[in-house]
């Protein structure tokens, strides 16, 4: 008979011992090995994103394991400059689960819940020990750098962005568990141009008599070239209007002025004079009759006009009924001060009148005339 010898050496049993050990404790759950988490939903949005500009940060992640009394953020903005000096004022930090804004200053002093400082572009949070600012697994931490930041003191300064486009990678780390990173793209501004054709359209129209012009009717009918007064008799008041259109896109509007060539002056030189009794008044009044003085020519008649635009660039403004001299001066009678449509009254369009009122004493001639220019200007 034979015997077989089997002889195992002590280190062969002591391995074999070991391996068989750690196979029950791991088995057991003996052995637990630490291992941070992403952080989620990370993002930060910038309010410029140009080369060189200045701008706010809202940066926002979830912390899976959470953030606990007395573990610090770190945010590595690498790339960025403080040039205006952001500090603890211009930073915000909010939480949820808890909800709560937590009160940041330099260090862990007094009631602050934050502790907030720089070294170089890595900002460093520290949830302060003991006073309940904390996150729970899976809360979100909102952070806001800048002119954003309000809660408590407002900010008053922003980091400025790299002066060179590219991506620019954030690194969120600490003494929290959970870590992290995204990145932000700064890139030129882009330029949007465009032309739009200056428009300016004026019109002038003839009216009908019957026509109400600032209070009073007219008598007779006008064109878009002839204010004809026709035959006038001593006593009789003759009214006659025009309607006048502007439309255009100036953004400061226009000023529509009017003015004679000479007074309405017959080949024997006769005039009718201005009104009110050859005066030429600048300032709106109520109509009056020539007051027909024989020793003073020029009260033997007189014409005037009005608008219904009652909010021109005068300093003298028309009320209802009011009249002035026609004149050798331009008068302004109609203006907007922005784009008009030659539609909407006192805006794109008006109506202007001319009257006129003769005593007895007025010299014969049938050929009175005068020309009316109308200068209508463009504000762009």
């Amino acid at each position: 008979m034979f015997v077989l010898s089997r002889n195992v050496s002590a280190s062969y049993r002591v391995i074999a011992t070991l391996v068989a050990a750690a196979v029950v404790m791991w088995a057991m759950g003996a052995y637990h090995y630490a291992q941070a988490a992403n952080v989620t939903d990370l993002y930060d949005l910038l309010t410029d994103s140009d080369r060189s500009a200045f701008s706010n940060h809202t940066i926002q992640f979830i912390t899976p394991t959470g953030i606990t009394n007395g573990q610090t953020v770190t945010i590595d903005l690498t790339g960025f400059t403080n040039a205006s000096g952001v500090d603890f004022t211009d930073i915000d930090v909010a939480t949820t689960t808890p909800t709560s804004d937590l009160t940041v200053a330099t260090d862990c002093t007094g009631a602050a819940r934050i502790g907030a400082s720089f070294a170089g572009l890595v900002l460093t949070l520290n949830f302060c020990a003991g006073d309940g600012g904390f996150v729970a697994a899976n809360g979100t931490t909102t952070i806001q750098i800048g002119t954003n930041a309000t809660f408590g003191v407002a900010g008053d300064a922003r980091l400025t962005n790299p002066a060179n486009t590219g991506s620019y990678e954030i690194d969120i780390a600490g003494t929290m568990t959970d870590r992290g990173y995204t990145r932000v793209a700064i890139l030129d501004n882009v330029l949007v141009t465009a032309n739009v054709l200056t428009t300016f359209d004026f019109t002038v129209y003839g009216n009908g008599s019957g026509e109400v012009v600032n209070g009073t009717t007219t008598t007779q009918v006008s064109s878009s070239t002839t204010i004809p007064f026709g035959t006038l008799t001593a006593g009789d008041i003759e009214t006659l209007s025009q309607d006048l259109t502007v439309g255009t896109n100036a953004i400061n509007g226009f000023v529509v002025t009017v003015e004679e060539d000479q007074h309405l002056l017959s080949s024997t030189g006769a005039d009718i004079d201005n009104f009110a009794n050859g005066n030429n008044s600048v300032t709106p009044a109520a109509w009056s009759a020539p007051t027909n003085n024989i020793t003073l020519e020029n009260t033997w008649g007189h014409w005037g006009m009005t608008t219904e635009d009652t909010d021109t660039t005068r300093t003298a403004e028309f009320g209802s009924n009011q009249w002035l001299g026609v004149s050798t001066t331009p008068q302004v009678i109609f203006s907007h001060n922005g784009p008009s449509d030659e539609i909407t009254p006192g805006t794109g369009s008006t109506t202007v009148g001319y009257q006129i009122q003769i005593s007895p004493l007025q010299e014969a001639g049938d050929d009175y005339s005068t020309t009316l220019t109308y200068i209508a200007t463009p504000t762009f």
